[in-house]
Parts: C-alpha cells; structure tokens; sequence
C-alpha cells in the first residue's frame, strides 16, 4: 500500500462549524500505523486487512439507544442536513443482532443499565460504543443523584465519547469520523482488546 494512504489524509470535509485544519490533531494515529509496520506486515494480509477495515469503517450500523434529549439530536445527525447517510452509517438497526454500534445518547438510570448491558451482550464482535452527551459521559446535570448512572462506562467499555448537552449534529458527525478511524487501524484478523469497565 502506497505511504500516502496510510497517512490517512483528510481533504476538505464540510461540516458548519467544524474548520478542516480541526482534524489534523490526530497525528498519533499515524504514529501507531508506522510503529505497527515498521517490523513488516504479509503484504497480502495487510492488503486484505485494510480493504476489509475500510468496508467495515464505511458500513457502520447503528443502534439506537436514544432515552432523552440526544436522541432528537442523533435524528437530527440523519436528517437532510447532516446527513450521515453519506459515511454509510445511515442503516439504523432496531435489533442488537445485526447492529456494529451502539449509541447511547442520553441519561442512563439505574433500572435501565442491565437492559443496556444485555442489548451490549447480544451484539456481535466487533462492536463499538459511542457515549453521546454530557448525561452518557458522566451523568451530567445528574451526576452523583440516587437513580442516575454516572457514565456508561460503569456498565459497558466506551469508545468514542462526544461532549456537550447535547452535542451538536456537526460534533456527532466528528465523533463518528473519530470511531472510522479507529475501525481502519485495527486488524481484522486479530481484533483488539475492548477498553476496561470500572
């Protein structure tokens, strides 16, 4: 694969409020994929390993897990002026089953974490969480109440976490970019470990 592609080059993404020179900071990514290769990869297996992360990383099917108000945020992610149909994300699935990602948009209580826990469980590997909101990060205006979760990641390992109350539809579509490009360094073939509960 030639050098330039592994760069990972971004080219003139338009979201509103978003500048382009805003996804450049990532330059530790590229730091992993060179220390990953410098002993040598199979050429054929590297070859078949990104084209099957570049599928998997454009073919994301989400499930909705939207208890307040970053739901009508996310709708509004899939709605004509965001649309995240043009990252091949727009498939939302109902059943944990034949979804990749779950998005947990909103506050999380107590008597709803198993239910989330088992929606988790029934996914199939690999999949990917994304914490959306300030609720889903860390319990937000809730924090530290009785009946409320104090972050996700108590119950399920979050990969990608998108701030604000709610977030913005051009800060869900960062954080969606965020998690492709996760999904393009792995290796298929030898999935990564998820990162650890409290």
């Amino acid at each position: 694969m030639e050098e330039r592609s592994l760069r990972m080059e971004v080219k003139n993404i338009k979201i509103k409020n978003i500048p382009n020179e805003d996804f450049k900071d990532n330059e530790y990514l590229e730091q992993y994929v060179d220390e990953l290769r410098k002993n040598g990869t199979n050429i054929f297996v590297g070859k078949i390993n990104d084209f099957i992360d570049w599928g998997r990383s454009n073919s994301v099917w989400p499930l909705t897990f939207a208890t307040s108000c970053c739901g009508i945020e996310f709708m509004c992610v899939g709605a004509a002026r965001a649309d995240f149909a043009r990252f091949g994300w727009e498939v939302t699935r109902n059943s944990p089953r034949q979804a990749d990602v779950v998005f947990v948009a909103g506050t999380i209580v107590h008597k709803m974490a198993p239910v989330l826990k088992r929606l988790y469980d029934q996914m199939a590997e690999p999949k990917y969480v994304i914490a959306m909101g300030g609720c889903a990060i860390s319990g937000g205006p809730f924090k530290g109440s009785y009946h409320v979760v104090n972050g996700v990641n108590e119950i399920i390992p979050v990969d990608v976490y998108i701030p604000g109350c709610p977030p913005r539809p051009d800060a869900v579509l960062y954080g969606m970019m965020q998690l492709q490009r996760k999904i393009k360094l792995e290796d298929y073939f030898k999935l990564p470990e998820k990162p650890e509960t409290k």
